[in-house]
């Protein structure tokens, strides 16, 4: 695998333009990996995400705001030009982070990011990027986001009944602008996320949330009672329009937590999730 070590995040900006430069497709994932050997974290910036995502202000991170370090890798990743897919337009259709256990603000770590398992979907084509932040003493966090680039599937759709929403534990309302509040911080500046002109470019007929922001803004509903480790699950499931009214819904399981997010006025599901106890991370040479 050839290694690929930054002194410093990529900038989103630059790596946004790159993305609009017309490109082939390809087949095959490109054997990289992108490593940064020491990330800090500003207590500004992890202030202003707390507050964007509805988390308490503290000297731990949130289980998501390591996402915010791994993404510009990701995307520098995403835009190499042996990478087989265009950036625009890729769909995040699922995203699982493992906290091993709780980071501090003054910790300093190591990322690693590469691309993998690309695989059929039965509405094209899909892969995973995975991130993992760890100290010496071996991973601390992990991060497995699959991607969707929509084609020719593998099959048939699945199909279902009409859904049925559950009754709701909280209802949030989602402001138009959230969009653009939530790329401030974390750079992510995708035209689909900042205002229905350029959303309507891509297809969608209003600016959408991130699908990272609602994880975070599901997450930040169970602080105080996740413990130290734990893995969390998420499907996107339709994408949240802004502005927007949602039916946020959470229950017990066996061991953890399950959560979904709907439309508030309509059977219209957004995310699913479950929190569950993590298993121990394999050392290394194990």
């Amino acid at each position: 695998m050839k290694v690929k070590e930054l002194a410093g995040a990529p900038s989103l900006a630059k790596l946004y333009a790159k993305a609009l430069q017309p490109r082939g497709e390809g087949e095959i994932l490109p054997d990289t990996e992108y490593v940064r050997p020491e990330i800090r974290i500003d207590p500004a910036h992890l202030a202003a995400y707390n507050r964007i995502c509805g988390f308490r202000l503290g000297d731990e991170l949130p289980p998501t705001y390591p996402h915010m370090s791994a993404f510009p890798l990701q995307m520098a990743l995403m835009t190499e030009p042996e990478f087989p897919f265009p950036l625009l337009g890729m769909v995040h259709v699922a995203n699982r982070i493992t906290q091993h256990r709780p980071i501090g603000l003054g910790e300093t770590c190591a990322l690693r990011v590469r691309a993998e398992n690309l695989r059929p979907h039965e509405k094209g084509t899909q892969f995973d990027m995975l991130s993992e932040l760890s100290t010496k003493d071996g991973p601390v966090w992990t991060e497995v986001s699959t991607y969707l680039r929509r084609g020719e599937g593998a099959g048939p759709a699945a199909r279902g009944g009409q859904p049925t929403a559950p009754a709701p534990t909280a209802i949030w309302r989602l402001p138009a602008d959230i969009g653009r509040r939530y790329a401030e911080v974390s750079g992510d500046r995708n035209p689909i996320h900042l205002h229905p002109l350029t959303a309507r470019l891509f297809g969608f007929s209003s600016a959408i949330a991130h699908g990272m922001w609602t994880k975070a803004r599901a997450l930040a509903a169970f602080e105080g009672r996740l413990g130290d480790s734990f893995t969390v699950d998420v499907r996107f499931k339709r994408p949240v329009p802004l502005p927007s009214t949602v039916a946020f819904t959470s229950w017990r399981t066996g061991d953890g937590w399950a959560f979904e997010l709907w439309r508030a006025r309509k059977p219209v599901p957004h995310l699913e999730g479950v929190i569950a106890a993590a298993k121990p991370p394999l050392r290394p040479g194990r």
